[in-house]
């Protein structure tokens, strides 16, 4: 009698044990596959498992890392429906939903999570940057709170000492920066949040400083290479601000605005002819009114003594904007150098006296003239 039950018993216990290896070996076999970024053939293979339930935040986990973030978020709901008190999935979802756009689903769930333990510090950061994304103010008392409750949260003291400085808070700003780099002195957005509130500052040599660190740990930008060369010249090292403001050219070789400062810092240099060329280079792009810029072009053809030159760059520049008085008294000038005849001179400067009555640049008009017509009476004498 008892010989059969046994034997049944055994039977059972074989098929438990069985399938409960296969199960696990099915797992591990999932979990390998997964952990060497073969994410689909581990997805089959998570589905393929008799408690399939039990594996949903893996599969989630397997399609965000293929990017099909739909699926992703079918399979974290089906794992906290299955794990309703699981915290860690709820998180998890909330990040993704996040990341997808959903950010009023997320933020409620965030909302529940800090309901459920408030001295999480990355809780109220992710909610911060929901609230952040929706332009919502209070984001800061998120990112505020995540500070105080983790005053190492490097995040949280970016987007604080960033909010610090917008609002011009730059000795807080400095602080937090500070703090933060202490605990990681290699953190590469708080040296970029110094080198700007520097920069914001006008501490130029201090931006320098900080913009250089940056640059030797290898973040070239053109960003960094531009407010590098900005702060340079703003100390009148204008070969370094060359320098930098081609580095920073190469993101965007058509940058006319970048060309004609390069040309400025070449004029500030005394190099007129490099200053030309990257004035008539930064001409040659550009599609809008070009008074200003003809006009430097012009400046830097007189200090060549290219005179015809530079009357043609005048006269294009107040063909662009004929109301330039500026500019017309810088074309009769270079005529005044260019032309040989005293009486076509003083001509030019009294039309120009009489149209321009009450300027400054009428003042310096007639100091020429009366130069002019003394010049003239000594050699008639």
């Amino acid at each position: 009698m008892n010989k059969p039950i046994n034997t049944i018993i055994y039977f059972l216990v074989f098929l438990l044990i069985h399938y409960g290896l296969n199960g696990q070996e099915g797992i591990e076999k999932a979990d390998e596959l997964y952990a060497l970024g073969n994410y689909s053939k581990a997805i089959e293979h998570y589905k393929a498992l008799d408690k399939v339930e039990k594996v949903y935040d893996k599969i989630a986990k397997a399609y965000v890392a293929i990017g099909n973030y739909g699926e992703a978020l079918n399979y974290y709901k089906k794992a906290i429906e299955a794990n309703s008190n699981n915290s860690l999935l709820q998180y998890e979802y909330a990040k993704l939903l996040k990341r997808t756009k959903n950010y009023d689903e997320s933020k409620q769930i965030l909302l529940n999570l800090i309901a459920a333990d408030s001295l999480n510090p990355n809780f109220h950061y992710e909610l911060g940057l929901i609230l952040e994304r929706q332009s919502d103010t209070l984001a800061i008392e998120a990112f505020n709170k995540t500070y105080t409750l983790d005053p190492s949260h490097q995040k949280a003291i970016f987007k604080i000492a960033k909010n610090r400085i917008i609002k011009g808070k730059y000795k807080d700003a400095h602080g937090l920066i500070d703090k933060g780099l202490k605990s990681y002195p290699d953190n590469i957005e708080l040296m970029s949040l110094k080198a700007q509130a520097y920069y914001f500052q006008e501490y130029y040599t201090h931006a320098v400083d900080w913009f250089k660190k940056l640059i030797d740990r290898g973040e070239l930008s053109e960003f960094i290479h531009e407010k590098l060369s900005l702060s340079y010249a703003q100390n009148s090292d204008y070969e370094d601000a060359i320098y930098h403001r081609k580095e920073a050219l190469k993101y965007n070789p058509y940058d006319a605005n970048a060309i004609f400062v390069i040309g400025s810092y070449y004029e500030r240099l005394g190099d007129y002819e490099n200053a030309e060329t990257y004035y008539r280079n930064s001409l040659a792009i550009q599609d809008v009114s070009l008074s200003h810029e003809y006009q430097k072009l012009g400046i830097v053809l007189n200090r060549q003594k290219k005179y015809d030159e530079a009357i043609k760059a005048f006269q294009t520049s107040l063909k662009e904007d004929p109301s330039d008085i500026m500019t017309e008294f810088f074309l009769i000038r270079t005529k005044d150098e260019y032309y040989a005849d005293i009486d076509t001179k003083i001509n030019l400067y009294e039309k120009f006296k009489e149209k321009h009555k009450g300027t400054p640049f009428s003042a310096l008009a007639d100091r020429r003239l009366q130069e002019l017509k003394k010049e003239k009476f000594l050699e008639k004498n």
